[in-house]
């Protein structure tokens, strides 16, 4: 039995599109399935937590959406017993499905679920929060904190975004958008604390992101070196007195260079972040509301995906 959790809204309505296309396949080849389409935020993750809270067999669960979709399943998985992973994407920025090399093809992708020759055992990172209320929340791909977390927030409620996954323009609408909060972006001082023990201070925080996968912003490159299961995280800080640099960065992070000149990278199990201003928050592109503190750890080789 296949269970497909489905986000009908990504990239302007292709998720429904495409899982009519699925599900015409499943039928051909007499598949047992059942399907969970999604009608508001945060419904992906019920779903995910009413399949897996207390099951005690092992359970297919496929996602049909986009890096958010994602994300939603995976806060909501309880890791009772073994679930594996299947995932077709359709959203707007696709950042895990180009870390992990699926196709974007999504009947190639199904045949791969359907017919699977390899699986990946997968890190995830758990993000901390909030000071009345304290709020925990998992990540996939990177969680940020400042101008990625911000250029997330305007996407998020972008009247141009629907246009441009029409004419599929996604990643043009991310730059216009980063431009327009990269002259808007005011720097911080702060610290990070990694692993508990080195201390790292800023005068100038633009933003700081916490990697498992190598890219975040449909397709910037920040972290070229995150391994999605060697239990650590890539972080990545860009703090620069120079306003210009900063746009270099970006540019080069765009162009997946390497060696990217500027932007600090750091390897650890566990980081604390603390801001002097409340910044703008985001996992896997989802808003965190602004925060001026985070503690992001990973969690070791916990999901099994096909790939």
């Amino acid at each position: 039995m296949y269970y497909f959790i489905i986000n009908p809204h990504s990239r302007s309505g292709y998720g429904f599109k495409v899982w009519k296309r699925i599900e015409k396949l499943l039928k051909l080849e007499c598949v047992e399935y059942r399907a969970f389409l999604t009608e508001r935020p945060g419904q992906a993750a019920e779903y995910a937590d009413q399949l897996t809270k207390g099951c005690q067999e092992p359970r297919i669960i496929v996602v049909v959406g986009g890096d958010g979709t994602v994300n939603e399943v995976l806060d909501g998985l309880s890791f009772c017993n073994t679930i594996t992973l299947g995932y077709i994407p359709t959203g707007s920025g696709n950042d895990l499905a180009r870390s992990l090399r699926l196709p974007r093809s999504p009947r190639k992708c199904l045949k791969k679920v359907l017919r699977p020759k390899y699986h990946k055992l997968m890190d995830y990172g758990v993000v901390t929060y909030g000071d009345d209320v304290v709020k925990h929340r998992r990540f996939a791909v990177s969680a940020g904190i400042g101008l990625d977390a911000a250029v997330c927030h305007n996407l998020l409620y972008s009247r141009m975004r629907p246009l441009f996954n029409r004419i599929r323009m996604q990643k043009m609408n991310y730059i216009l958008v980063g431009l327009k909060q990269y002259l808007k972006a005011k720097p911080t001082k702060g610290y990070m604390l990694l692993d508990g023990s080195k201390k790292v201070e800023f005068n100038y925080i633009y933003f700081i992101s916490a990697h498992i996968h190598p890219f975040e912003g449909s397709g910037f490159r920040f972290a070229p070196k995150a391994d999605c299961s060697d239990g650590k995280l890539e972080v990545c800080a860009v703090s620069h007195a120079s306003k210009l640099q900063v746009l270099f960065i970006l540019g080069r992070s765009l162009l997946k260079r390497s060696h990217n000149k500027g932007l600090r990278t750091y390897q650890c199990r566990e980081v604390q972040i603390h801001t002097d201003r409340p910044m703008a928050v985001h996992v896997d592109g989802e808003s965190c509301l602004y925060q001026s503190d985070l503690h992001i750890r990973c969690i070791e080789r916990k999901v099994r995906i096909i790939v």
